[in-house]
């Protein structure tokens, strides 16, 4: 196969050099192409692999990779069927501010004036803004419908689904979101803080995926992974640049804005 590979590199390049004067281009094209696949069907049968399989397979995989999400509605969302003090809100207007008092200017996070959680720093030797990230815990909500974290500070457990409140909404699943959380800004960190970018390598999106596969979560495509990065490092980037600021979130249709 790689020898095959290596012929139709050849005309390639004699087609790079030439131009229409490799009038036969096509033709051997076809024919390198025709051995190539000979070889593939040929690997596939060795190890009992239907080539209709693989085509499947691969399809599944780019369509998670590259499509936007189906569209979006109440039933899109993963808490739906339980009672309304379990949901996330669906519209939220969220403030991350300094704490004006403290000598460490710590972060403040509150979600329709009501103060969530404790006071963040960046824990670290730097200041890199890392004390905003409750910014991608609430991009997490928003385009993916999930967060155990802001669902605990929220105190919107699902209770009335003990197993769903154990497995969905417990310790296990609260340390994935903060890990993902710390896995993507030192991926970004290494990246400018995706400023500028339109995608992110598919080597995280899949890392993601294979994290959560197991949870409610794991539902939600590669795509959908990365229209959260992105839509969370925009909001993050602004916030940390102004110290601050207000964050509005509509679950349903998964918009994701900072309002100033």
């Amino acid at each position: 196969m790689a020898g095959e590979v290596a012929t139709l590199q050849t005309e390639y390049k004699k087609w790079l050099r030439d131009g229409k004067a490799h009038e036969f281009f096509q033709e051997h094209v076809k024919e390198e192409l025709g051995d190539v696949l000979w070889y593939v069907a040929n690997l596939a049968a060795k190890y009992d692999l239907p080539l209709e399989e693989i085509a499947a397979a691969n399809i599944e995989k780019t369509s998670s990779r590259w499509l936007d999400t189906q569209e979006r509605s109440e039933s899109w969302l993963l808490d739906g069927t339980f009672p309304p003090e379990e949901r996330l809100p669906r519209e939220f207007v969220a403030t991350i501010e300094e704490d004006p008092d403290g000598l460490d200017r710590k972060a403040i996070l509150t979600i329709d004036d009501e103060r969530i959680g404790d006071e963040l720093d960046s824990n670290s030797y730097e200041e890199d803004g890392y004390k905003y990230h409750d910014v991608f815990h609430l991009a997490h909500m928003t385009v993916l419908g999930w967060s155990p974290v802001i669902r605990k500070l929220m105190g919107r457990k699902r209770k009335s689904a003990p197993e769903i409140d154990k497995v969905e909404d417990g310790g296990r699943a609260i340390v994935i979101d903060e890990a993902i959380v710390a896995f993507v800004f030192d991926y970004a960190s290494r990246h400018n803080y995706l400023e500028g970018l339109r995608h992110v390598d598919y080597e995280l999106l899949r890392a993601l995926a294979e994290l959560t596969s197991r949870l409610e979560v794991g539902v939600r495509s590669e795509r959908d992974w990365e229209l959260t990065i992105l839509r969370g490092y925009e909001v993050w980037r602004k916030v940390r640049d102004q110290k601050g600021g207000k964050i509005r979130g509509n679950l349903v249709t998964g918009e994701f804005e900072f309002v100033g």
